[in-house]
């Protein structure tokens, strides 16, 4: 049996590197928006021509983008001889050959993918938030992003290595090169070097002026020694856990025993609003366009993407102990939407609070319960569900 994990490291990367991963993640977006040209200009054509036939999987897109890229439409020159004749040669794509090809076929299968949740969504086949249509990415708004596969010949090295030529702290990725990571990289390395462990993709994405990579993995089971046993005593290691508004959370077992109380969790924004306020008050007065605001922009990003990590290192906490220390978790499924409704609740929907329409909102503790809804504690704990 095995497991998928992911390990992510902050990247080091040279001038000239970082110019190739923003090239790399420029090439992914400009596929990206291509193919799904691609798709609407099919959609657009079948109303007059119903026998013309629509890009739609990942592979059908990967296919019409390789076409694509050898026409006219992508690149063309024109060329005049010595007699003065002027003719059009077809180039292509003159750049593709740049960047590593899976790029492109990444973003094409990513394109896939949205395509099939949008038409799932509307077919009823998923009981999540309505999807809609992709739409275009954006070049001042869309995060850089791109993914490489770990595909080699078979008896071949991988193409995406940890440590290689005895730089421990390097990723090797193929059409980039090695690039060194800030993190230290000996437990993953440890786990490729005994055969336990094999990289299937690379995600490098830029977020506050930093570049990151995400390795999925596939590992080899814990060793029974690191799992947590059963214990029958305890209903095989049941605890609920209730996610309070006043209170963090709150887990006990089935007979009303408190296991856990985290009353304060860390206000990483509150803490840092001054600065906040700093950098914002210096970001409105830059002008647009220039580079100074370019820069104030990045940094006020940088510090929005630290809040985001103490308040994600805390719930990795919180979360990582109880699954270390319980075996089975049950959440509670609270509809806030039904919460925030002056009808109260009816209870025809699972999970749902039982009650009359006297004890819905006026009861509740004078915290702004959509505030609360919009917080990070559900995400959070859903991940803890899935483990």
């Amino acid at each position: 049996m095995s497991r998928h994990t992911t390990f992510c490291y902050c990247l080091d990367p040279a001038v000239e590197q970082n110019e190739v991963l923003s090239r790399h993640a420029g090439a992914s977006r400009f596929a990206f928006n291509q193919c799904l040209q691609i798709v609407k200009t099919a959609l657009t054509d079948r109303t007059t021509d119903p026998g013309v036939e629509v890009p739609w999987t990942g592979f059908d897109l990967i296919n019409a983008f390789n076409a694509w890229k050898k026409t006219a439409d992508a690149g063309r020159v024109f060329t005049v001889d010595v007699d003065g004749v002027a003719d059009i040669v077809v180039t292509g794509l003159s750049w593709r050959r740049e960047v590593c090809q899976q790029v492109f076929e990444e973003a094409a299968v990513d394109l896939g993918r949205g395509l099939k949740a949008w038409s799932d969504s509307r077919l009823g086949k998923h009981k999540s938030k309505r999807v809609g249509f992709p739409r275009f990415k954006k070049k001042t708004t869309a995060i850089p992003s791109f993914r490489l596969r770990n595909k080699h010949p078979k008896g071949a090295r991988a193409a995406i290595r940890v440590g290689d030529n005895n730089k421990v702290r390097s990723v090797t990725l193929p059409g980039i090169g090695a690039i060194a990571v800030h993190d230290d990289t000996r437990r993953l390395r440890r786990m490729l070097a005994k055969n336990r462990a094999k990289i299937l993709f690379a995600t490098i994405t830029c977020h506050g002026g930093r570049w990151w990579i995400a390795l999925n993995v596939e590992a080899a089971d814990l060793h029974p020694d690191h799992q947590h046993p059963t214990r029958p005593g305890d209903g095989g290691g049941s605890v609920g856990v209730d996610r309070g508004l006043l209170l963090f959370l709150v887990a006990a077992t089935a007979d009303g025993t408190e296991l856990a109380r985290i009353s304060h969790a860390p206000k990483a924004l509150a803490t840092g609003m001054s600065k906040q306020r700093r950098l914002a008050k210096s970001l409105s007065h830059k002008k647009k366009g220039s580079r100074n605001r370019k820069d104030a922009a990045a940094r006020l990003g940088r510090h929005h993407h630290r809040v985001a990590n103490v308040r994600r290192h805390f719930l990795h906490q919180v979360s990582s102990e109880l699954v270390k220390t319980h075996d089975r978790l049950v959440i509670e499924n609270l509809y806030w939407c039904t919460v925030l409704e002056p009808d109260g609740f009816d209870g025809s929907r699972p999970g749902e609070l039982l009650g009359d329409s006297e004890n819905t909102c006026r009861e509740w503790p004078s915290v702004d319960l959509s505030t609360a809804a919009r917080g990070k504690s559900p995400d959070r704990c859903d991940l803890i569900e899935a483990c």
